[in-house]
């Protein structure tokens, strides 16, 4: 007699039955390193918001904020923001909560560092003023910066958008840190206050993904990329390509986050391509 296991198994492979999907109560992130060279692009978007990103392995995710009323919301326009979706609840209670499970770090195995970078969209001080606050009370979660001196805790905070650049460099004691910009790159950076270098793609190069890339194009980008790393910057392009031809060339090429929207198709890439690094 057939037993009931084996049916159940006969209807999974027939597609009679669901397989469950990964998620917060999967143990999937506990079999697989995460993806330190991909960032999630306006995350919020997304199905499951940071838990689709979770999901695929993926350690860097972006929320766009407003301060309205008091509250830090997660939308990407001002109108569609929503009393419930606050930064908290979104991302730096769940963040906390994998923590705290995997006994200080988002994922289990694999470089301890997640980011979340926070896009302001509205006023860069008023808003600061509300985020540090915010982060405050998060400070068993968040990396400290004090001086040149680093505490590394599970998360740590990157801010673009409308960034407070006046503010934050005059606090000695610091729980996030700046995207700078190409001209950034052409100075100093004090007490490592720049973390990452982010810019539009298509601003600064004519490559597509199609193809080589240009030679003097490639040049320009290898220098990018070594001014970025002499001054302890990651480098992130926004806007640009998705594809697998792109993704190869960047990561040959030592840009250390693949800016995405196909969380999925980061993921089977970045499992599959070996770490330039290692060749």
């Amino acid at each position: 007699m057939t037993s009931r296991f084996q049916i159940l198994w006969a209807l999974i492979i027939l597609g009679c039955l669901p397989i469950a999907r990964a998620d917060e109560n999967s143990d999937r992130e506990e079999q697989l390193p995460p993806l330190m060279h991909v960032h999630a692009h306006n995350d919020y978007v997304h199905h499951r918001p940071l838990f689709d990103a979770l999901d695929h392995g993926i350690a860097s995710v972006e929320a766009d904020i407003w301060l309205v009323d008091g509250q830090l919301l997660v939308a990407h326009d001002r109108d569609k923001v929503n009393p419930a979706l606050t930064l908290q609840s979104l991302y730096l209670d769940p963040l906390r909560a994998r923590a705290k499970k995997f006994g200080g770090r988002i994922y289990p195995n694999g470089d301890p560092t997640f980011y979340l970078l926070i896009d302001t969209k509205s006023d860069a001080n008023e808003t600061w003023a509300a985020l540090r606050k915010v982060l405050e009370s998060y400070s068993d979660l968040i990396t400290k910066f004090d001086g040149k001196k680093v505490t590394h805790k599970a998360v740590t905070v990157v801010l673009t958008g409308h960034r407070p650049r006046d503010l934050l460099p005059k606090e000695p004691v610091r729980l996030a840190g700046l995207d700078g910009q190409m001209p950034d790159l052409d100075k100093p950076n004090p007490n490592g206050i720049f973390l990452w270098m982010s810019e539009d793609w298509k601003r600064f190069f004519k490559w597509r993904g199609k193809g080589p890339i240009p030679d003097d194009e490639k040049a320009r980008l290898l220098d990018v990329v070594a001014k970025a790393h002499e001054r302890n910057m990651k480098v992130r392009f926004w806007d640009s390509p998705e594809s697998t031809n792109f993704w190869h060339e960047l990561r040959s090429d030592g840009v250390d986050l693949l800016n995405v929207d196909n969380l999925a198709g980061a993921e089977k890439f970045l499992r599959q391509e070996p770490d330039p690094a290692s060749k």
